[in-house]
């Protein structure tokens, strides 16, 4: 007998069987518990029992919520490394008319997490998504941290280094509205580190670890308390972290002070050019340093006066 999710003999896993209309199964995203297994809602064990197929990031991890609930639904791997060959039999298993519900290790697929390509595809051929909402560490961090509210925005992972990381951190920092990152344990100080130098001095912080976990942590304090914490060991680098940048609240030393890094990059643009590198070479330069734009600088350095 065929199990769920299988290939038909004679039916390539990406096509649609020819006596089966789309969009055929539902495509439920199911919310999990970020650490307490208690934090798993009872629509969501609902579902994991009543759908024909579990697609999980790790079902190792995933059995230690389905098992002590007494849910024994068929389980397969999806995850960042397997994706791109799951994913044609998991639309193949969903076209066929039956349900799959989609989970990760924890916390909400596609934030942060694999999904999202599964999401948009199933989407794209009309089929029918439903969320199942539950944990999730932005909103626990955003509760707890005492320096989100009202107006956040979510980061997920910062790049690792380079240009991309720079205009990123100069990002948050000109952002007034508070900002979450997630981060790994072993970069949490050189993170903080970066968002103390990048962010005005003093703008508050939290370091949200392990949350809703046996050793879960909140630290606040300003941004330069919070890297000379981490960096001292005073915050553990062990577990998972989400840091929370507070709200700007919209100062006039938070523009000023955007305004003054951007005139002190023209001026570093023309001192460039004095020395006799070429302007749009300069721009380049300064931009990669400041995570200014580079079009931005090369633009107002060329005007005159």
């Amino acid at each position: 007998m065929r199990t769920a999710g299988s290939p038909v003999p004679g039916v390539a896993p990406g096509a649609a069987p020819a006596n089966v209309a789309t969009p055929g199964g539902r495509l439920f995203i199911v919310a999990t518990p970020i650490g307490n297994l208690a934090d798993v809602s009872i629509r969501a064990l609902d579902v994991l029992r009543a759908v024909a197929l579990i697609a999980a990031e790790d079902t190792r991890h995933s059995r230690r919520l389905l098992a002590p609930n007494g849910i024994t639904t068929h389980l397969v791997s999806f995850h960042a490394r397997n994706a791109s060959d799951r994913l044609p039999e998991l639309l193949f298993h969903l076209r066929g008319g039956a349900d799959l519900a989609l989970i990760t290790d924890a916390g909400t697929p596609g934030v942060s997490d694999p999904g999202e390509d599964l999401v948009r595809a199933w989407a794209a051929e009309g089929g029918r998504v439903v969320p199942i909402p539950g944990a999730s560490a932005v909103l626990a961090a955003v509760m707890a941290s005492g320096v989100a509210a009202p107006r956040w925005s979510f980061e997920g992972f910062l790049p690792r280094s380079g240009r991309e990381r720079r205009e990123r951190l100069a990002r948050i920092a000109a952002d007034e509205r508070a900002t979450i990152v997630y981060e790994a344990p072993g970069r949490v100080a050189a993170t903080l580190a970066d968002l103390a130098a990048a962010c005005v001095a003093g703008r508050p912080g939290a370091v949200c670890r392990e949350l809703t976990k046996l050793h879960e942590s909140i630290v606040r304090g300003s941004l330069a308390e919070l890297a000379e914490a981490a960096r001292s060991g005073s915050i553990p680098a062990r577990g998972e972290f989400a840091i929370v940048v507070g709200s700007g609240q919209g100062s006039e030393a938070s523009a000023q002070i955007a305004v003054d890094s951007e005139a002190a990059a023209r001026a570093e643009v023309e001192r460039l050019v004095g020395s006799g590198v070429a302007r749009g070479d300069a721009a380049r330069r300064v931009a990669a340093a400041t995570g200014i734009n580079r079009r931005k600088l090369y633009q107002a350095a060329a005007k005159p006066g």
